[in-house]
């Protein structure tokens, strides 16, 4: 912009300097001071400087932070389980889908990062989510019929990974049935919350809070507890 300036007073400089050697030649030659070439001149310098200051460039404006997904822009959030009937009905679906139905009840309850991980190799993990306070929930489904009850070795085997390997705040076991007595003891030894078929009824109907709640609050979210040897 300053050499831009410069550039247009040099202009109107050089213009009126002209002009002025043009009078005086003619003064000097005994003949009279024509005044319309003189002001003719004049406004073409002054035209000339102001064109030249109105297409002066201006700063330009910042560029536009990349958006969500593209290229160097942030990553997008993961898509959150749908919650409806069909996804919390949980004895119309199989044991993939029971999966799915726990994790739309998590979301439901205002988990984030809900993420279904159960198959071959999930060791023990089927859903694992972040509570609104920041606690790490890791959930194993057990979608059983009735009469096939939830034993010591489900729980043994849960809780050998669910503190160690997967780092949970909370563990949730959640069934469509109900848990031996064993099974049991060691889940309260265990800190490990158990979720039975009258419980996950009450849980989708919101007639009881999730069950992440009734796990002890004594550790901090991301430090992890172990199971009871």
């Amino acid at each position: 912009m300053g050499r831009d300036v410069v550039l247009a007073v040099g202009l109107v400089a050089i213009c009126l300097g002209g002009a002025a050697l043009f009078v005086r030649t003619a003064a000097g030659a005994g003949g009279g001071v024509p005044l319309m070439p003189i002001l003719t001149m004049a406004t073409l310098a002054a035209g000339v400087a102001l064109a030249r200051w109105s297409v002066a460039p201006g700063p330009r404006p910042p560029a536009a932070p990349p958006a969500a997904g593209t290229p160097g822009g942030p990553e997008p959030a993961p898509a959150l389980p749908e919650v409806g009937a069909d996804a919390l009905d949980h004895e119309a679906v199989d044991a993939d889908g029971f999966e799915h139905a726990v994790a739309a009840l998590c979301a439901r309850d205002g988990c984030t990062q809900v993420e279904v991980v159960g198959g071959a190799g999930d060791l023990g993990a089927d859903v694992i989510a972040t509570t609104p306070e920041g606690r790490r929930v890791v959930v194993q489904c057990k979608h059983y019929g009735e009469g096939h009850r939830v034993g010591s070795q489900d729980l043994q085997r849960f809780g050998g990974t669910c503190f160690a390997v997967h780092e949970a705040d909370v563990a949730v076991i959640v069934t469509t049935s109900d848990f031996t007595a064993p099974a049991a003891e060691y889940a309260a030894a265990c800190d490990i919350v158990c979720v039975d078929g009258d419980a996950l009824a009450a849980w989708t109907e919101a007639r009881t809070g999730p069950p992440w709640q009734a796990a002890p609050a004594d550790a901090a979210p991301g430090e992890a507890r172990h199971p009871v040897r």
